[in-house]
């Protein structure tokens, strides 16, 4: 799958490899609002609409490329996965 992986891009660019990738839990992200936000860190951080991939997820399982700044988590891309 490592060529899917690198196939991935958000409206922010390419998400890189799976290896950059952290599995995101069931009870660390949902809905507000119409857009996904995501717990980062311990802190819940909204997910920029151009920020999320489009397409069907392989990997099945909700997924984030996070990038830090000014030393907060930021979602770079993020992958819906399927709740429950």
């Amino acid at each position: 799958m490592n060529g899917w992986y690198e196939s991935l891009h958000s409206g922010k660019g390419p998400c890189c490899d799976g290896s950059d990738a952290q599995r995101v839990d069931d009870a660390d992200w949902d809905t507000k609002d119409g857009h996904y936000r995501v717990r980062l860190e311990g802190e819940w951080v909204d997910v920029p609409d151009e920020a999320v991939v489009t397409g069907p997820n392989r990997a099945g399982r909700t997924m984030v490329w996070p990038y830090y700044l000014n030393g907060h988590p930021r979602p770079r891309c993020f992958m819906p996965g399927s709740m429950g």
